[in-house]
C-alpha cells in the first residue's frame, strides 16, 4: 500500500487539542475520511475516524449512546456501567470505522500524515493562505443511480 496523498484542514480552535482533521488517499484508488490529528501530552497523533458506542434500553429498546443517563426514547434511567473497559480500565466509548492492522501500517500512516500537518501548518503561515477544500469533488467517481 502506499499512501499518494494526504489532505489536512487545519483548525482554527487554540484551545481544544484537536488540530486538524485529515483525508488519506491510498494506491490512488481508496481514500479514508476524518482522520483526526491531536496534541497529545507527547506531541501530536493521529486518531483514526470512529463512532460512538451505543446500547438499547433494558425497558423499551431504545437506542442511547455509552455516557446517556436516561434513554432518549422513555426517560427511564440507565446502568452507569454498561460500556466496556479499556486495558487501562477507561469507558471504550468510541470504535474506530477504519483503522490500521499492523504496527508497521500505523507509522507509515503516522509518518506520513505529520509531515503533511507541519507543511499545512508552513503554508498557513504565509500571506494569502487558503485553507485545502476537504469537500472537494471527485470528478473521475461515476454518479451512483439508485
Amino acid at each position: 500500500m502506499e499512501i499518494t496523498e494526504v489532505r489536512v484542514k487545519l483548525i482554527n480552535n487554540k484551545d481544544d487539542r484537536l488540530k486538524a482533521f485529515c483525508s488519506v488517499t491510498m494506491d490512488n484508488e481508496f481514500v479514508v475520511r476524518d482522520i483526526k490529528i491531536i496534541e497529545g501530552t507527547n506531541g501530536f497523533f493521529v486518531a483514526m475516524p470512529s463512532r460512538k458506542m451505543s446500547d438499547h434500553c433494558e425497558k423499551c429498546g431504545g437506542k442511547n449512546h455509552l455516557r446517556a443517563r436516561y434513554c432518549n426514547n422513555c426517560g427511564a434511567k440507565l446502568s452507569d456501567d454498561r460500556a466496556q473497559k479499556d486495558f487501562k480500565g477507561r469507558m471504550k466509548l468510541h470504535a474506530d470505522i477504519a483503522h490500521p492492522i499492523n504496527v508497521q501500517c500505523r507509522q507509515k500512516l503516522q509518518d506520513k500524515v505529520s509531515i503533511a500537518f507541519k507543511e499545512e501548518l508552513e503554508r498557513s503561515k504565509q500571506p494569502g493562505y487558503k485553507p485545502v477544500d476537504m469537500d472537494e469533488p471527485d470528478d473521475d467517481v461515476p454518479e451512483i443511480i439508485s
